[in-house]
């Protein structure tokens, strides 16, 4: 079985912007899911610093999810992700291309991969069989594209009325 998760959405806007509104407004799109949480902590906001993908937290911690292994603006962008219980060696990746279709849209790909260096006893599992565990990750993040379309959207037809002006 695969250990990684793939799920694709259309938003209504150019790769660029896309890109943009993952990148500059994670913060803003991002919903925090208990079952997939960083730290034990409560949430957090995300935000991309440094070459790092981090979760700062109200008192001023920060927790690094991952570093930035490509920055492509407006084709691709891959990070690590690692929630604080993994153990060294425990790191998943995140891959997500932005690809212009036709009408102006973009394909966002999320693919989440190497969840095989995470043991299927380990707690950020929850218990669940793989196909189980891979299949409500997957489902949380098309929420979470979700969350980003609105955003997007809003952002490119805010900048697009400014065009009109």
């Amino acid at each position: 079985m695969s250990s990684r998760i793939v799920v694709a959405l259309r938003i209504a806007a150019p790769p660029e912007a896309v890109f943009d509104a993952f990148t500059d407004d994670i913060g803003l799109w991002w919903r925090p899911n208990p079952l997939f949480a960083f730290t034990p902590r409560a949430p957090g906001v995300l935000a991309f610093e440094d070459g790092r993908l981090l979760e700062r937290q109200s008192t001023g911690q920060v927790f690094e999810i991952g570093r930035v292994r490509v920055w492509e603006r407006g084709a691709r962008l891959v990070f690590g992700w690692r929630q604080a219980t993994f153990a060294p060696g425990m790191d998943t990746e995140v891959e997500v291309r932005f690809e212009a279709v036709e009408g102006g849209q973009t394909r966002v790909t999320v693919e989440h991969r190497g969840w095989d260096s995470v043991p299927a006893s380990h707690v950020a599992r929850h218990g669940f069989p793989s196909a189980i565990f891979l299949q409500r990750h997957g489902e949380w993040w098309r929420a979470s594209l979700a969350a980003l379309a609105a955003r997007a959207n809003s952002v490119h037809l805010e900048r697009a009325g400014e065009g009109d002006a």
